[in-house]
């Protein structure tokens, strides 16, 4: 931890570029409930296999373009055509596998929703630090891109988890908002 430039304590990692520090202090660790936000999360975290998560945050509107605003119905009917387009857009990582990964992973998020009600019930069940469980479970359910690792960050995103580090000025705030938020 250390401060940032206004002289509030932060975690580390966020510090050194803008777009980080307001990512961190408006959105990272905060609960999310609403099954898109979640569902574009998982995504860009695929993304962000191998890569830097500020690229990511960099191209998140092209993204979110690219992939229909990460309506999973939307996508789900996405095919050859479209993946062939994504590999020509410079706004996205242009991956064959991940591309066609957050597809295949739309089309199982609906047989999510159908069991479960939403994505957000279904994923909230893991609260905690239970990323090998969500991990192993999404992938016995098809879904690829979705390591434990991948999934903790998700969950450290979508405030399943508060790994804002203490003294973080930020922590308490998640931690309340934490407190206050309704499960799906």
């Amino acid at each position: 931890m250390a401060a940032g430039a206004d002289g509030k304590p932060r975690c580390a990692w966020c510090l050194g570029y803008d777009d980080y520090v307001a990512y961190h202090d408006a959105e990272w660790g905060f609960p999310v409930g609403d099954d898109t936000l979640l569902f574009e999360k998982i995504c860009l975290e695929g993304f962000q296999s191998g890569l830097s998560w500020l690229t990511i945050l960099r191209k998140r509107e092209a993204f979110r373009r690219a992939f229909a605003g990460f309506n999973f119905r939307s996508l789900s009917r996405f095919g050859a055509r479209q993946v062939d387009e994504l590999l020509l857009d410079a706004g996205i990582v242009r991956h064959r596998g991940k591309i066609e990964s957050t597809i295949q992973n739309a089309r199982r998020m609906g047989e999510l929703v159908d069991e479960f009600g939403s994505f957000g019930a279904y994923v909230w069940r893991f609260e905690g630090d239970e990323a090998a469980a969500l991990s192993k479970d999404l992938k016995r359910r098809g879904w690829t891109f979705v390591g434990p690792t991948t999934v903790h960050a998700f969950m450290q995103a979508m405030g399943l988890v508060n790994d804002h580090a203490p003294g973080c000025a930020t922590r308490r705030r998640a931690a309340a908002a934490r407190k206050a938020f309704r499960r799906p």
